[in-house]
């Protein structure tokens, strides 16, 4: 088991009762602008959220119709959404029903969930609230092959816009995901857009692997090499969520993905490679700046390959400890995101820790099962 190093700081293991209480001191009349919600309406936010996400997350789980993933019995009185959030939830609710199925079919399933909610932060304008809520959940693996980990682990950023209703209830416009990686396994997928033009330039971009299960087994050897590969896993799972001081975060535009996994790879004994920050054959970061192959997903496998840092394999289940997938999430020739394996399981299951969304020992079939028309490049460092 891991650390749980990140807590709510607002408990919502409560029964939200969506009253006019909830709205003390925020009358539409009485405002000019924005305002910092009080307790109360905070404590409604977190409920809110908790229901919504709560409801995502039990969609995925064996067993748990009628139950919220803490054991307390589901709320009397549900969120209330516009008609269109409305249609929205029902149909990622759907969505994820259909995922459970799909990831059955390539033998996993979870047998127990716990999310949890905290606000970050809620302003209230009139009658519009915007929240910004951090969720934590953990999805407990069922033990059908015998060796899968404990627990996968994620979080995820979200902002919610509400609007007050008569009565004095709250009313859910819109929840949106605030992270640039692959989606969390209780969220369904969003279209991307296409972010890249063609320079004209020829790169070393690789060759995608295949998505078929079981792949034939192709081992690496973990000891007596030049890479530490232990070392790598260790500290991918050290700072998934508690984020090393020593490095710059990255969670803006384009994501901390890459960054992460040139850190763990530095852990486990990648060199540096000197040179001007721009060209894609040098890699390395000294505090203040890093090459571009260093934060880049697509620099990063121009680098990878073109120095022989590491090799592509043929399929993405093949994959080892330390070894490194990227994803390009619809085919438009930009690879968007990277992941290291940091277990695989016996039967040959890679699970793959990361940032942008952050996420812990999330299982290489969920992705597909998530992204099943992606593009994955596989890396064997």
């Amino acid at each position: 088991m891991i650390p749980k190093t990140f807590r709510p700081a607002v408990g919502v293991a409560l029964t939200v009762a969506l009253s006019s209480a909830a709205l003390l001191g925020y009358s539409a009349s009485a405002e000019s602008g924005p305002r910092a919600a009080d307790r109360a309406t905070v404590n409604t936010f977190a409920g809110i959220a908790d229901d919504v996400l709560s409801q995502r997350t039990e969609a995925l789980v064996e067993d748990q119709a009628g139950r919220r993933s803490s054991g307390r019995p589901a709320s009397a009185k549900k969120t209330r959404m516009s008609a269109q959030l409305k249609r929205d939830e029902d149909a990622a609710l759907s969505s994820l029903r259909s995922r459970k199925t799909r990831l059955a079919a390539l033998g996993e399933a979870y047998s127990g969930s716990d999310t949890r909610v905290v606000v970050d932060s809620a302003t209230v304008t009139g009658g519009k609230a915007t929240v910004q809520v951090t969720e934590e959940t953990t999805l407990t693996y069922k033990k059908l092959r015998g060796d899968e980990p404990a627990t996968t682990d994620f979080q995820t950023r979200y902002e919610l816009n509400l609007t007050s209703k008569k009565g004095g209830a709250w009313e859910l416009t819109s929840i949106k995901s605030q992270d640039s990686g692959p989606v969390a396994v209780n969220e369904p997928v969003a279209a991307k857009a296409n972010v890249i033009q063609d320079d004209g330039q020829t790169y070393p971009d690789g060759t995608p692997a295949s998505t078929k299960y079981p792949a034939t087994a192709n081992p690496k050897s973990k000891t007596g090499a030049a890479y530490d590969y232990a070392a790598m896993a260790k500290y991918a799972e050290k700072y998934w969520s508690n984020y090393n001081p020593a490095y710059r975060k990255f969670n803006g535009a384009g994501g901390d993905c890459t960054n992460f996994i040139s850190q763990a790879l530095k852990a486990g004994g990648w060199k540096n490679v000197p040179g001007s920050t721009s060209d894609y054959r040098n890699w390395w970061y000294d505090g203040t700046r890093q090459t571009d192959s260093w934060v880049g997903a697509n620099e990063f496998a121009w680098f990878t390959l073109s120095n022989q840092r590491a090799a592509n394999l043929a399929n993405v289940y093949q994959m080892d400890i330390g070894d490194v997938l990227q994803m390009d999430f619809n085919k438009d020739g930009s690879k968007d995101h990277s992941m290291m394996v940091t277990y695989r399981s016996k039967a040959g299951m890679p699970y793959l820790t990361y940032h942008s969304t952050n996420t812990y020992r999330k299982s290489l079939a969920s992705i597909v099962a998530s992204y099943p028309d992606a593009v994955y490049f596989a890396y064997r460092t």
